[in-house]
């Protein structure tokens, strides 16, 4: 059908129906108004939620691993690596800038 025939049929037809008196005067403009005076929708309060959920149980994860890795481990073996441990622990950024230096 022809665009230019449908815009004629439609524009009679809206003709002999005239707007009935029910809806008020510029009820879509007051509609259009208050749709637009809707506040944005706050990203980070959106996020909130999620990610301190998300924070606690990577907490739980890692006290729970924690005291698996601290049980697991026996306490003779704990006694004597410890000092091994603890200066690997301190001097490691040490030796690895000598390395690097090099």
């Amino acid at each position: 059908m022809n665009e230019n025939e449908l815009h004629a049929k439609l524009i009679a037809a809206a003709r002999k129906h005239p707007p009935s008196d029910q809806v008020p005067y510029a009820f879509e403009k007051r509609v259009l108004s208050h749709l637009r005076a809707r506040p944005a929708p706050n990203v980070w309060g959106l996020w909130c939620r999620p990610l301190w959920q998300a924070a606690i149980s990577c907490v739980v994860i890692t006290v729970v691993c924690g005291l698996w890795a601290y049980g697991s481990r026996s306490k003779a073996e704990a006694a004597e690596r410890f000092p091994q441990d603890f200066e690997a622990a301190v001097f490691a950024p040490v030796s690895e800038q000598i390395e690097d230096a090099w």
